[in-house]
């Protein structure tokens, strides 16, 4: 039986204020329910803070268990439901992501894509400002590898909503070395297309990716990606 809703508290029930753009612009664009979710606890959780410089920590975010448990996604855990969820916001251009290293731990932090969580993005890469408020603490930001949805925009075209499901299905099968290689490979052979770049990934996986005949012969290896079973994904 489907769970009721019991309904509103009253007239004096607080509000969760919402940018107009959000259901102009925003809201017609996204087309993942986990991403609505994320979105909206983002700007919701956002609003119970106070200060100039608002944001999130992965860390926070995580520790809501009542967060996680609507984010079910059949397939993935609550914590990869939650990453899937986030790099979505992120890669849409919703939030920005800065990720510190202060001592050994590195931490995500997540603003709203405003004027003013540009501004603190500038603040901590100018060393004027951290979520951690050690201000005069060296902080140096973490050098993450291009995700696979800047990779694709860089390298073959924008995104469109079926190619984006597809690349993130990718993220999560194949290590992002082999992501970063398949698209080299790509572009080295002027094939710049995602059905290409999805078809060396699946052959690694198959074959391995260092195989021993890959790796005495490279010239082979390198034929192999322009010939064969790789030709039928050069015009399509």
């Amino acid at each position: 039986m489907r769970q009721g809703f019991s309904g509103f508290t009253g007239e004096d029930m607080n509000l969760t204020p919402l940018p107009n753009e959000f259901f102009t612009e925003l809201l017609p664009m996204i087309d993942h329910l986990g991403e609505l979710q994320i979105t909206l606890y983002v700007f919701w959780a956002l609003d119970q803070k106070e200060g100039n410089f608002r944001y999130l920590s992965y860390q926070e975010i995580a520790e809501d268990d009542q967060l996680l448990k609507f984010l079910h996604t059949p397939g993935l855990s609550p914590e990869d439901a939650l990453q899937d969820a986030l790099e979505r916001a992120v890669s849409r251009g919703t939030l920005l992501r800065v990720s510190l290293s202060e001592g050994e731990e590195d931490e995500a932090y997540y603003f709203l894509n405003t004027p003013s969580g540009h501004a603190a993005v500038a603040s901590i890469e100018a060393g004027r400002w951290s979520p951690s408020g050690e201000v005069d603490a060296p902080i140096r930001l973490s050098n993450e590898r291009p995700n696979i949805f800047n990779l694709y925009e860089q390298n073959i075209g924008p995104l469109t909503p079926l190619i984006a499901d597809s690349l993130r299905d990718a993220e999560l099968e194949y290590p992002p070395d082999w992501i970063e290689e398949a698209f080299r490979i790509a572009v080295e052979n002027n094939v710049r297309k995602w059905r290409y770049v999805e078809a060396v990934l699946e052959d690694w996986k198959r074959r391995g990716k260092d195989s021993q005949d890959d790796r005495s012969n490279s010239e082979k290896s390198r034929r192999r990606y322009i010939q064969g079973e790789f030709s039928d994904h050069l015009d399509t």
